[in-house]
């Protein structure tokens, strides 16, 4: 009895050693960080919106037959501008986008109040921003004003059109949005309704709540996430989608697969057919799908967590596009992302972020190499979305003020337990509820960062929910930014 009592006395003694020694915190990293010399781009546009606003609430006032009339007016000048607009050639900083931006805003308070004319306002929409790209092929995206009119237009636009579409019932409008044709022969499929080919990359955003910081963590604040490339194999037609996960690494998924992967919007973007490397070689796009395809399936590609592109043995998902192109002589991205925000900086290295000079999924729509083909969003919770970004974007804000993601220390020990667990998992090609690559340490602050933005989140909608039950519609964007604000402070 005496021996039991002993050894059950040495074994408890050796688990709390075992669990102080599991409680020792990680060393600092003195891994060199990629920093990004550039500052955030700001809107500084408050009375811009704010007016948007009393001119949507004067247009509800209005009678239909008024309405109607000051509708039809701006249409007639927002025709004739785009009119203008496509028999020239500008320059990014050009007074005319200005001009049109404007006009724009004006006119998507106006539609916002009354949902028959949405049909006209995206079609107008996608004719003016597929010219836009057009233009920016003759435009230096290296240059930061180019850069700033470029995102001011194009997501200033979807931000707009969106606003629109919330104020509309979800069953007023189709999920699709085709924008424009860019030829192709490389093999294709369809996906939600929308014609895809094999070496597009399709642009999307997830729900989870490191969606929200990657498309929101940026020196231009975007929509988007993640990138996949597909490839269709053209013996049996069938399609695929190659795409890094932080879960498993680079993996091949069935069409099936990634519509089940829950997303809240996706964009179809495709080499121009007019760049030379097409016009010298058609089916380049397929070769490059094809390339990432055989590379994905004949190696294990660990996924990425520094986000260092110029690196293939890991690979995060915007690399995935680029590098197989890279290697058939097309370079994406022509303008490389930035990450200049300290606070972003700081929550991203968390996470094992080490370059903010990189590749940004959101950014990959402002390379001039690249035709928005079309653009899908789920209309059940485009709302969602919104404020999901709001909620983020408040958090940032306090990171930048020095507010810092902290962890449950005590279980620390517990959390290095299931790390090892999920390493053996890894070595027999399984994956663990802690990824491949992050940390026991990164895992516990990842849990706290998702119960971060789902508290402000869940106020955030609470008062956005009084606010359309005071007012009559939903809040717009900036109004959720003032909520999600309030709530952070809580």
């Amino acid at each position: 009895m005496k021996k039991l009592k002993k050894l059950c006395l040495r074994s408890l003694m050796a688990l709390i050693l075992l669990y102080l020694v599991l409680l020792i915190p990680d060393t600092k990293s003195n891994t060199a960080i990629v920093t990004a010399d550039k500052k955030p781009f700001f809107w500084n546009r408050d009375n811009v919106w704010q007016l948007m606003e009393q001119r949507f609430k004067n247009a509800k006032a209005l009678t239909a037959i008024k309405l109607d009339s000051i509708i039809r007016a701006e249409k007639s000048v927002a025709e004739n501008k785009l009119s203008v607009f496509q028999n020239g050639t500008y320059t990014a900083t050009d007074t005319i986008f200005t001009t049109i931006e404007n006009n724009f805003f004006s006119l998507a308070a106006l539609v916002a109040a009354k949902p028959g004319e949405v049909e006209w306002f995206t079609g107008y929409y996608n004719r003016l921003r597929s010219y836009i790209k057009l233009q920016s092929q003759y435009w230096d995206m290296n240059d930061t004003a180019v850069k700033n009119e470029m995102y001011a237009l194009l997501y200033g636009m979807r931000s707009a059109v969106e606003e629109v579409l919330l104020q509309s019932n979800p069953q007023h409008f189709p999920p699709a949005m085709m924008v424009m044709q860019e030829n192709s022969v490389t093999p294709f499929t369809q996906i939600f309704g929308i014609e895809v080919h094999s070496g597009d990359l399709l642009v999307s955003r997830g729900g989870a709540e490191v969606s929200a910081l990657i498309s929101r963590g940026n020196d231009y604040p975007g929509n988007f996430s993640h990138v996949a490339l597909i490839y269709i194999d053209t013996k049996t037609n069938t399609p695929y989608l190659i795409e890094a996960h932080i879960e498993k690494g680079v993996a091949v998924s069935t069409v099936e697969q990634y519509v089940k992967d829950k997303k809240l919007r996706f964009m179809v973007l495709r080499l121009r057919n007019n760049l030379p490397a097409i016009q010298k070689d058609k089916m380049l796009p397929q070769k490059a799908a094809q390339l990432m395809y055989d590379e994905a399936l004949r190696r294990h590609i660990p996924y990425d967590f520094k986000m260092n592109f110029y690196d293939s043995t890991e690979m995060f998902c915007s690399e995935v596009g680029s590098y197989a192109y890279r290697k058939n002589g097309v370079q994406l991205w022509k303008n490389i992302s930035t990450i200049s925000s300290q606070g972003v900086v700081n929550w991203l290295q968390d996470f094992g972020v080490e370059n903010f000079v990189t590749q940004m999924p959101s950014d990959l729509e402002y390379d001039p190499q690249l035709t928005i083909v079309a653009e899908w969003r789920d209309p059940e919770t485009l709302y969602k979305d919104h404020i999901d970004n709001a909620a983020m974007d408040a958090l940032l804000e306090k990171a930048d003020k020095g507010q810092v993601i902290g962890y449950n220390m005590w279980m620390l020990p517990v959390a290095r337990t299931l790390k090892a667990y999920c390493w053996l998992l890894n070595r027999f090609g399984k994956y663990g509820i802690i990824p491949e690559g992050m940390s026991a340490t990164r895992a516990l602050k990842n849990e706290t960062f998702v119960a971060m933005h789902k508290a402000v989140k869940i106020k955030t909608e609470a008062l956005a929910a009084d606010f359309e039950k005071q007012n009559g519609y939903r809040p717009p964007y900036w109004q959720l930014i003032k909520f999600a604000e309030a709530a952070a402070k809580e």
